[in-house]
């Protein structure tokens, strides 16, 4: 598995486990704290007034609309409140927190609404996660005018306040080099602070520099700490990364039980490295009991996702009849296709060469969609990038969606 931060530069979750300092990790967020006046930083007052102006202005004429524009975003959002005759909402339970407004309109794509809100949640009350919306915005020009500068200023407010979104999103903005140059250890310095406060992302993110051993020195033992941070929260890649550890007694003693256990989580959240090895454990009953039909399903979902291993697989299991009923077209189909994507394998050759022409000729016409799709595929990836198109993905996920393990 090569490193996802090749830091040349990757997609995709959530979750929140804990991570602790290690020898050689950097330390928590560097940011000073500035001076308080009235219960807030100075900085952080200038930025939210700022901030509001740009709103005040934007719900008025920026981007086109007017304030009539921005008034019609609000009720929308508020269904029951203005509706004749809806019924009223439900009260909201004793004890719970009062609803995101700011993160209700950003899902239903009122991003003006959004960002006034936001702005505003975070002049009165300081909010952290009202401040990493801001910068979500700036990030990607929602509703405002898109802005790394200021993208990087509201999530470092955020950060110096422990949103651990703010701290990875800085992570990858260094990574990038938006709203500055690249700096592989700014950005090692904030996964590390987000991984602390049990951001999963970050946490698997920061094992793979541990397993590249460039930036930090190669540590397994460390990585697999951080991936089982990942891991318990839910993430598929920490789960398919762990169980490969687990596998393999790197980092820690083999456990093909445990290994399957986290292939089988990850399979079920359709990681399709972890359904390619999951389905493989099940047809050879290494470590879990042994189902060939059910590993012919992982490997049909899988194959079907693009994985030419599992292409391979299904193509056996369907020339041997062992898991699924024999049916030469399709083993066929699934060997030229797997073949195209670049596996090879000289049993399947002959099988196909052994076929009557009638039948070769199905699995040719089959496969042909899925052979030229690869070919366009590889040859898109052989042009040059546009000039001047660089890493510019949205602030939480456009740099991750580079490398994949």
């Amino acid at each position: 598995m090569t490193a996802l931060l090749s830091l040349a530069a990757h997609s995709r979750n959530s979750g929140n486990p804990d991570g602790a300092k290690r020898r050689g990790e950097p330390a928590g967020s560097p940011l000073p704290r500035g001076r308080a006046v009235d219960g807030k930083p100075a900085a952080l007052r200038i930025k939210i007034a700022a901030a509001l102006a740009v709103a005040t202005t934007l719900a008025c004429a920026s981007l086109g609309a007017s304030s009539a524009l921005a008034q019609t975003q609000t009720q929308n959002f508020m269904p029951n409140a203005m509706t004749p005759g809806a019924p009223p909402a439900p009260p909201p339970r004793p004890g719970a927190p009062p609803p995101d407004m700011a993160f209700g309109a950003f899902q239903r794509g009122y991003f003006l609404t959004a960002f006034q809100l936001a702005t505003q949640h975070a002049a009165d009350k300081s909010d952290a996660r009202s401040m990493t919306m801001v910068a979500e915005l700036y990030a990607n020009g929602l509703g405002v005018p898109q802005d790394d500068t200021k993208a990087v200023e509201w999530y470092k407010l955020a950060a110096a306040r422990g949103d651990s979104n703010a701290m990875f999103a800085l992570a990858l903005f260094a990574l990038e080099g938006r709203a500055g140059p690249r700096d592989r250890e700014a950005s090692a310095k904030w996964l590390a602070a987000a991984a602390k406060l049990g951001h999963p992302e970050a946490a698997y993110d920061l094992a793979l520099l541990y397993m590249e051993g460039q930036l930090f020195p190669q540590d397994f033992s460390r990585a697999a700490e951080l991936l089982r941070t990942a891991s318990q929260a839910g993430s598929p890649v920490a789960q398919y990364a762990l169980a490969t550890f687990y596998k393999e007694g790197r980092g820690m003693p083999k456990d093909m039980h445990e290994a399957v256990r986290l292939w089988a989580a990850a399979a079920l959240a359709d990681n399709t490295d972890a359904q390619v090895e999951y389905g493989i454990a099940l047809y050879n009953g290494d470590g879990v009991d042994r189902n060939p039909a059910a590993a012919a399903m992982l490997f049909r979902k899988a194959a079907e996702n693009g994985s030419p291993i599992a292409q391979d697989r299904l193509a056996r299991i369907l020339a041997s009849g062992q898991g699924a009923p024999a049916d030469p077209v399709a083993a066929a189909k699934w060997h030229l296709i797997s073949r195209a994507g670049g596996e090879t394998n000289i049993e399947l050759d002959d099988f196909v060469d052994k076929l009557d022409p009638a039948t070769r000729d199905a699995a040719e016409k089959a496969a042909k969609p899925w052979i030229d799709a690869i070919n366009a595929a590889r040859q898109a990836q052989m042009q040059p990038a546009p000039a001047g198109q660089g890493a510019q993905g949205g602030g939480l996920a456009g740099a991750r969606q580079q490398a994949k393990p």
